[in-house]
């Protein structure tokens, strides 16, 4: 079954089966069987990941794509991410990658350790598991995490966050930073667009505010007609703040129809601003607009005296008005995040990578 590697979170059942404990899809499994992720599997009586120490492909990407704004901004990220999903999005912008279940969509080969070591050879400041969700490779990713670590770079999530409590808190143990894609602020909305629970997802939100050191940001891909209400984003604005605290970036991103949602029209750029604006009127102090050219809506402002912090056009800095202590240059507020004195000088670029055999 492919490059089928052990992994821990599963249990036997009396009446024979074998459940997969990573996520709260808890798939129970007769010998060969796949769970709804398609990489992990049964195998010998036990569940093995297909998938560990193989890539869709490889790409060095500015750190605000992921999207992470507060994150060491201007810096590379080496993204790459495997096949799978363990959730049902109808509306999946990766559909080729996340609900793929050939192997030949995994063209690359590469150990944790030749993931660092490429990182580090092409000057990037972090690694992220990204493209498809990391949950269902947990093995994976976190065996890379702390190879990246070892070279002193960094570990990104860009996550759904459907995962089980005792595999959360060993993944998340092993990154710096991560941004959860909530998907919207229902039940009803993981039920019928996603085939999974919202319950769980804001579990694993709260988890990494507030029990981890894990730098987070939240995304919300705005669907018209679907999730993006002015109740449903005050909703789930005032609950980010009182659950999370004010200083949690929130960012809004453009729907475009993909996979099998070709029904819907893109979301309106407007639409993005007036849930930024409703983000920012219930407390949140950095809340972005994505996917639409939107300077003032993407870049970073003072929460205390509205001054310009970051500026940003897409993926590209400008003005840089933080102190070396990230306070704002102009009143002294500290703003919220992982910086470093200055910005990174990678820019707007994005470089694909074909992988150095042997590295």
């Amino acid at each position: 079954m492919g490059n089928a590697h052990p992994t821990r979170y599963w249990h036997r059942l009396a009446d024979e089966r074998v459940q997969c404990d990573v996520c709260p899809r808890a798939c129970r499994l007769h010998e060969g069987q796949r769970g709804l992720c398609f990489v992990r599997a049964r195998e010998g009586g036990e569940i093995v990941l297909t998938t560990y120490g193989r890539s869709s492909g490889f790409c060095v990407d500015p750190i605000e794509k992921k999207p992470l704004n507060h994150f060491l901004p201007g810096t590379s990220v080496l993204s790459f991410g495997t096949a799978g999903c363990n959730l049902a999005c109808r509306f999946c912008q990766n559909w080729d990658i996340s609900k793929s279940g050939e192997t030949d969509t995994l063209a690359e080969s590469a150990s944790p350790e030749e993931i660092a070591r490429a990182a580090a050879g092409l000057g990037c400041r972090s690694v992220a598991f990204t493209y498809n969700d990391p949950v269902p490779f947990t093995e994976y990713a976190i065996d890379t995490a702390d190879a990246c670590r070892a070279l002193g770079i960094r570990s990104v999530a860009v996550t759904a966050a459907y995962i089980s409590p005792e595999p959360r808190a060993a993944m998340f143990a092993h990154m710096d930073a991560a941004n959860v894609d909530l998907k919207a602020f229902t039940e009803d909305f993981y039920e019928r667009i996603c085939a999974g629970r919202l319950a769980p997802v804001l579990e694993t939100i709260e988890h990494l505010a507030r029990e981890t050191r894990v730098w987070l940001e939240i995304t919300t891909l705005l669907i018209p007609g679907l999730n993006d209400s002015a109740a449903e984003i005050d909703a789930m604005t005032r609950w980010v703040v009182e659950h999370l605290g004010p200083d949690v970036p929130v960012h809004f991103t453009a729907f475009h129809p993909a996979w099998k949602m070709t029904d819907r029209p893109p979301t309106p750029p407007e639409a993005l601003s007036r849930a930024r604006r409703i983000a920012m009127a219930n407390g949140v102090r950095h809340a972005y607009t994505g996917n639409v050219r939107d300077p003032e809506g993407q870049s970073t402002w003072c929460h205390a005296c509205g001054a310009l912090l970051i500026e940003r056009d897409w993926f590209r800095l400008g003005a840089w008005n933080l102190t070396p202590e990230s306070r704002c240059a102009r009143c002294a507020a500290v703003c919220a995040g992982v910086f470093e004195a200055g910005p990174g000088t990678w820019g707007a670029a994005r470089l694909p990578v074909t992988f150095p055999r042997g590295a």
